[in-house]
């Protein structure tokens, strides 16, 4: 399968909207999606097919050296090719540079997602109680730390 890892914009907003609508049972919607382009902490980037399609996605933001990873999605057809590590891969490299941590939530039951995460270097930090909707179960926290040092003032 081919397809580009590039930021996203204007033209993918339907595309990761309906993935993201494909993917979770509380998905953010279009105009959430929008407000991201203009977010100077958020980072999003697009698996995208040669056709223009949105294959995969995944977004971040970043706060001083604290990375979040809020959602990383690929289409249920596409997937186990690869689009969700790399698009992983991205922001581990970015965090290797620039973070002293990434962290995330996801379902225990997503296996798939868990064994992706734990491939790279993400260790289960705590849990939240009843975080997700339908069907209602907790989040495994899971944080990768980087070996940052602080720098001298």
């Amino acid at each position: 399968m081919n397809y580009t890892l590039v930021p996203m914009d204007r033209s993918h907003l339907a595309g990761v909207a309906e993935l993201e609508r494909l993917c979770f049972a509380t998905p953010w919607s279009e105009a959430m999606l929008a407000e991201e382009l203009y977010n100077d902490t958020a980072s999003f980037i697009v698996a995208e097919g040669e056709d223009g399609s949105v294959l995969g996605y995944a977004g971040l933001h970043v706060i001083l050296d604290e990375g979040y990873i809020d959602n990383v999605a690929v289409r249920p057809d596409c997937r186990r090719q690869g689009i969700a590590d790399r698009l992983l891969d991205v922001f581990c490299r970015f965090g290797e540079e620039k973070l002293a941590f990434l962290t995330l939530e996801v379902r225990p039951s997503n296996e798939a997602a868990v064994a992706l995460y734990r491939k790279h270097g993400f260790q289960e930090a705590g849990r939240r109680r009843d975080y997700y909707e339908a069907p209602k179960e907790d989040a495994l926290l899971l944080t990768r730390q980087f070996g940052r040092k602080e720098e001298s003032l």
